[in-house]
Parts: C-alpha cells; structure tokens; sequence
C-alpha cells in the first residue's frame, strides 16, 4: 500500500456517525462483491478487512458488519475468512469475524445458521496458533446463545481430538529444546488460554462427551507442572483457565488417575494444586478470592477424593494443623493451614469459605469427631450445624495425639515425633500452652446469671438435636447436687 492510500486509510477509520455507515457500507459491499466476481488483489482484500476491523470495534453505525441478510454481513466474512485460499486473508477475515460474535449476541446464530462448523473444526488442525487463537475464540463464542450441536462437533467433526492436539502442542514446548524459543512468541499463551476456555465450556455444556478430551489430561499436568507460577497473580492466565479445564474430565478413569499419581513422583500434581493455594491466598484480596479460588479448591477435592492412601496422607500433612500450630490457637499462625482455617470462617468469601470447610471435613475421613479434633470446634461447629452433621458427645472432650482414635495423617505424624500433649477441643490449642487469664472473682449475682444464660444455651442446642446434650443444670437435680440458697444467702 502506498504512503498516501495509507494516510487515507486511517482517517477513514477515524469516521463517525453518518459518514462512518456509508462508509462501512463500501467496504462490505466490495468484500461481498469480490466473493462473486474476484476484483480484489490480496492486499487490497486485506486492507479492506483491516478496516473492517477497526470499524467493528465499536457496532455503533457498523450494521453492514453485523447484518443476517444473505450474501452481507456475517455471511461475507466468514466466506472469506473458512473458503480463501489466502492464509493471511483468512486470518483477517477470523478476527472481523471474531469481533462481531463478541459484540453481538445475535450473529452468534448467524454463524450457526452458516453450517461452516466443520471447516472451523477442521481449521483447528494447522499448526498455527493465529489460527487455533481465533477459531478457539468463534466457536467458544458460539457455545453461548445459540443451538450449536457440540455433540455433533465432536462425534462428526473432531473438535475434541484436535483441541487434544494443541494441547499437546503446547506442552511440547515444556519437554522440547524449543522453549526458549516458544516463550517469546506472545500467541502461544493466548491461543492456548482460548483452547482451554473452550474446552471448559464444552465439557460444561455437553458433559456426556467429556470423556472424549481425556487425552489432553497428560499435556495439561506437564503444561501446571513444569510452568513457573506467578506469586503476585497464581491463577492469572493460561493457569487459571487450565484448572477449569481439568473440572469436568474424568478423572476417575484407571488410565487419568495413572497420569495424576505417576508411580515415580504421585505427589506431584497435588503438589502443585497446593502451591497454587498457598500463593493464591496471600496474593488475592476477598474481592478476588470467590472468582479465583473456588474453582482451584473444587479441583483439589477431586484430585484428593481419589488418590492413593499415600497421596491422600502427604495432603492431609499439608493441609491439617500441626503440632507447632497447636502451640496457639488455631488459626492465629502464618502457616497455610492456620490461613485455610481463617478463611473457613471467613463471611465475605462464601463459596471459599464452604470449599475450604468442605475440604478440610474431607481430609479428616467425613468423620465428626476427627474434624473437630483436627481443626478445633470454635471452626467446625458452623460447617457442621449447617450440614445437619451430629456431633458426638466425647468431641468436646481434650484429647491428646497419642490417643488411638486419633487416626488422620497429621496426628499420626505428630505422634511419630514424640510431638504429644492434651489439646482443648474447642480452640485446637495444647493445654499446656494456653494463657491464664487473671480474672476478678464474679459475684453471687454474676454466677446466677451466667448459670442462666448457660441453661438457655443448653436447651437451644438440645433442641437442635446436632448433639445429644444434657443440661448440667437438669443433671445437678437428678443426681440431688443442687443446692437451694436460703434467703440471707441471697441477699449477702
């Protein structure tokens, strides 16, 4: 293009309101004509896409761009952009086209309506991550607003199979001398986070097909596990998008529980999950930790539901409080337990609160009285009344590492060191650790009242039936250990 026909080019882009429809209007109806009768050369088709696609930037006086009428619009775009021979055509045609689908809800069906899903299926193949980054995105956008058969797309059409295959393509640059290389190119990320975004919703919207991306799982944990992840931003793009992704596969399946728990290092994927928590909840403030977390934790559920014993306890020592937490109360400390159990009790994280809550229930075997032994009752009282999980009488008993029922990995651990001692179930806190308190001796009138507030609380939680309790006011008669106060004792 020349130095002028360029000048002319940008102001052009700077049109407004009239001026700007009549000239989008020019530009689609020569994109169209071209289709009929080849006019164009290839670099005049392609700056008048370019142009096209900085007039739909903003819809506003762009309609020819986004029209359903036959041989306009949508439909001249995406000709150019699946059926021409041009790579670099096709390219500028897919972002018009992409840009539209973005802006405009309606042409999503437009495209559908089209039948071109099998050429971008197919288009998905090159290797190309221009192209995986662009198609990745039309499809992805496709899959909100419209009656897209994904069924189709993946029994007929390949989808999954080639979103497996750049998956691989991406995870190659992580076992390849061609790191360095790939690292620099700024696509690879971002074709890779719209694969995986795609791959989400896919299996989110057409679950009974999820099997069919199983053989991603394998590039998926190499590309998590050899990535540097980011202290400042953990779950910041392509792995954030890579834990959703791994959601709705099955895991379960005996060849994806071999990739989770390779035999050399079956750590090494809850490993990784847990580094991503610990830095995700020192880097991210509440606002940011319902969006960005919950998902993560869901995730570590499901590797953790299903691992072998081995594994299961190896998390259960990282996640559960240790002997050196209990030398406060629990909770207090810096460690990523002590942070978990905050953010349990957390009001303005909900869903982190219930994931982390539910988690932790986990690690102590669905078990009542373990969990409270392992976090405390102060924490696990809430969790527990609101799953109507009944708590047995003895949990609030002090226990002590060394007792036999205490089976979880982290007691048994503590056990091993010798690290031993009683521990108040309420606070999580050694006994002999705990700070007294230097309290003036309450009244008469005081211990009354308290006594009455204690016999309100009793019959509250009787009623709830969570715990079978008694009242000690009730026990004190029964067993004719309440004692009746003359008059002038009462007035002292």
């Amino acid at each position: 293009m020349s130095t002028s026909s360029a000048r002319t080019s940008v102001s052009s882009t700077e049109l407004t309101g009239a001026a700007k429809l009549e000239e989008v209007t020019r530009l689609m109806d020569k994109l169209a004509s071209d289709l009929q009768h080849i006019n164009l050369l290839p670099h005049q088709r392609d700056a008048l896409l370019e142009q096209v696609k900085v007039y739909g930037r903003d819809p506003n006086n762009s309609d020819p761009i986004f029209t359903k009428e036959a041989g306009r619009g949508i439909e001249t775009l995406t000709r150019h952009a699946f059926n021409s021979p041009s790579l670099t055509t096709s390219r500028n045609a897919l972002r018009c086209l992409a840009n539209a689908l973005l802006l405009r809800e309606k042409t999503r069906q437009i495209f559908v309506d089209l039948g071109y899903e099998q050429k971008a299926c197919n288009k998905l193949k090159n290797d190309s991550r221009d192209d995986e980054f662009l198609v990745s995105r039309i499809i992805f956008l496709t899959t909100y607003g419209t009656k897209i058969d994904i069924e189709k797309l993946i029994d007929q059409y390949h989808l999954a199979e080639n979103i497996c295959l750049n998956i691989s393509r991406h995870a190659k640059q992580f076992v390849t001398k061609q790191k360095k290389v790939r690292e620099l190119d700024p696509m690879e990320d971002m074709a890779l986070i719209e694969t995986l975004k795609l791959m989400f919703n896919l299996t989110h919207f057409c679950p009974q097909r999820a099997a069919a991306f199983s053989p991603a799982l394998q590039s998926l944990i190499i590309i998590m596990t050899k990535r540097a992840i980011s202290s400042s931003k953990p779950l910041e793009p392509p792995i954030g998008p890579l834990v959703n992704s791994l959601l709705n596969i099955d895991l379960e399946n005996k060849d994806n529980k071999s990739t989770l728990y390779p035999k050399a290092t079956p750590t090494i994927t809850v490993d990784r999950l847990i580094e991503i928590l610990d830095k995700s909840i020192r880097a991210y403030q509440d606002e940011e930790l319902e969006q960005n977390v919950s998902p993560l934790l869901t995730l570590l559920r499901k590797v953790y539901e299903i691992a072998p014993k081995e594994v299961q306890e190896h998390t259960q020592r990282a996640l559960l409080p240790s002997a050196e937490d209990r030398k406060q109360i629990l909770g207090r400390g810096t460690t990523l337990p002590s942070r978990l159990l905050r953010l349990s009790s957390n009001p303005t994280t909900p869903q982190v609160r219930e994931s982390i809550s539910s988690l932790l229930f986990e690690l102590s075997g669905k078990d009542a009285k373990i969990f409270v032994q392992n976090v405390g009752y102060g924490f696990a009282s809430g969790f527990l009344f609101q799953h109507n999980v009944p708590v047995p009488e003895n949990a609030l008993e002090a226990w002590s590492t060394s007792d036999s029922d205490s089976t979880h990995a982290r007691a048994s651990q503590d056990s091993k060191q010798g690290l031993l001692g009683k521990i108040n179930p309420v606070t999580g806190q050694f006994l002999e650790n705990e700070t007294n308190v230097e309290m003036p001796e309450m009244t008469q009138d005081e211990k009354e009242r308290e006594a009455e507030k204690l016999f309100v609380l009793f019959e509250r939680l009787k009623k709830t039936g969570i715990m079978n309790v008694k009242n000690p006011v009730e026990t004190a008669l029964n067993e004719g250990r309440f004692l009746e106060l003359e008059d002038d004792a009462e007035s002292e």
